[in-house]
């Protein structure tokens, strides 16, 4: 009987991992509660529907983020192959059309004979090989088999999502086109704020009603995802200085660069929604649509979606997981996705791939060793597993957890980035060869 793995969850992580066993021959169950069961955020019954945001982030190549896509075009990745196919003018950064994307990766995901796609609601940790990818919003019923098998609470952290408008009804005498410091070209729509504007929104913020969580649970943030409302508490300049920072961007109007800006992203192909960049918030719908649309020219501004708040979960992946992803008391079950301790789309798809590349090589007696922690892809299983955290907080990558440069004295910022990405290729490189692995190239660093 050929054996089959079970993967739970049919988000990026889960679609990317079965995209990979599938490749490597083997048979792959992907179980998918939606659209027959919902959950607080998503919206569609889609394969890996984008929750949150339809950026992927920087596609700099000198990025840690750019170098990760890289990384992961390298295994031939369905997720980096499906942003590729939908992406969207944004700047340097890398945007999609989410219904595009998820066409993509469901057509892929359907039409492999070696993935049978379930609809159905698992509860429990299934017996034999699997991955669990259900992300940081899985049901009940397997958030408490996986806290029986684990013996202990996993940690949880609040996220947001930022609202989107219907871009016909923004006035566009007032917002501007343009991209910051012309990267782009006009990529994304800007609201100018006047100083005494800004701090009317200011005030409307840190003042307005937000919807209530449960009494007996603390508001735990992840950090680089704050509520806007939780940023304008910090401080009447916080947000000025960041995602309503005006720097780079002149209003054509004035020729002068306004106090603040608020930038809108294109949303989808037909640019007919947009999404306010970085204004995840936790405030109540009724708050949202009278500050917002107090906003200049939003005064008719119609949502799509308003903002909302969700409880993410997370396990204590530093006490429980293996670089490679397995859990250490059960090395035939791996964990993949936000759910293990990585924060944002293409961290959550890159957990998968390496999930589903080393799943497949412990079923077929091949031997199974970490991605290199000098690589985006190696650094990130590193730390998720990494045993020394005091308090475990959700990571990005960022070039601080890979393994640092052997190298003395002081370096600027730009040549340590290239010196990074340098060693990253070349480690990926050399850790494919010893595994046997075939990559495709990794391109964009002839200048690295």
């Amino acid at each position: 009987m050929t054996t089959r793995v079970a993967i739970i969850g049919g988000g990026l992580a889960g679609c990317e991992a079965a995209y990979q066993l599938a490749k490597r021959g083997l048979c792959v169950d992907l179980y998918e509660m939606r659209p027959k069961v919902k959950t607080q955020v998503h919206k569609t019954g889609s394969l890996a529907e984008l929750v949150c945001s339809n950026s992927l982030r920087s596609d700099d190549p000198h990025h840690p983020v750019g170098l990760l896509k890289r990384e992961m075009e390298a295994w031939d990745s369905l997720i980096m192959r499906a942003a590729r196919h939908s992406a969207l003018p944004a700047g340097s950064a890398l945007a999609v059309d989410r219904d595009a994307f998820c066409a993509h990766v469901d057509a892929a995901i359907q039409g492999n004979s070696r993935i049978q796609l379930i609809r159905e609601e698992l509860n429990a940790i299934p017996d034999g090989p699997a991955i669990l990818a259900a992300g940081p919003l899985c049901s009940p019923g397997l958030s408490r088999s996986l806290y029986e098998f684990l013996g202990d609470q996993a940690l949880y952290f609040y996220d947001a999502i930022a609202p989107v408008f219907e871009r016909d009804s923004l006035d566009m005498d007032v917002l501007f086109s343009q991209s910051r410091y012309g990267k782009g070209g006009d990529d994304y729509l800007n609201i100018p704020l006047t100083r005494e504007a800004y701090l009317r929104f200011h005030r409307q913020l840190v003042d307005a009603e937000r919807t209530a969580v449960k009494d007996h649970e603390k508001m735990i943030y992840f950090e680089a995802c704050l509520p806007v409302e939780v940023m304008a508490e910090r401080g009447v300049d916080t947000l000025r200085f960041g995602p309503m920072k005006p720097v780079g961007l002149v209003d054509p109007r004035t020729g002068d660069q306004p106090y603040a800006v608020i930038q809108l992203r294109q949303d989808n192909f037909a640019k007919s929604l947009w999404n306010m960049v970085g204004f995840q918030t936790q405030l109540k719908w009724g708050e949202q649509k009278r500050i917002f649309r107090d906003l200049p020219g939003m005064s008719s501004a119609r949502f799509v979606r308003y903002g909302m708040i969700h409880r993410n979960t997370y396990v204590n992946s530093s006490k429980h997981l293996e670089p490679t992803f397995q859990f250490r008391k059960r090395p035939d079950l791996f964990l993949a996705g936000q759910i293990c301790g990585v924060e944002g789309y293409v961290e959550s798809a890159a957990s998968g791939l390496m999930a589903g590349v080393l799943a497949a090589r412990r079923l077929r007696g091949d031997s199974i060793a970490p991605f290199p922690a000098t690589t985006a892809m190696g650094a990130l299983a590193h730390y998720v597993s990494f045993t020394g955290h005091h308090s475990l907080q959700p990571t990005n990558v960022n070039f601080g957890i890979l393994a640092p440069l052997a190298v003395k004295g002081k370096i600027k910022r730009a040549e340590k980035r290239r010196m990074y990405v340098a060693r990253a290729v070349a480690e990926m490189g050399a850790y494919a060869e010893n595994m046997g692995e075939t990559l495709l190239e990794i391109v964009g660093y002839a200048a690295a």
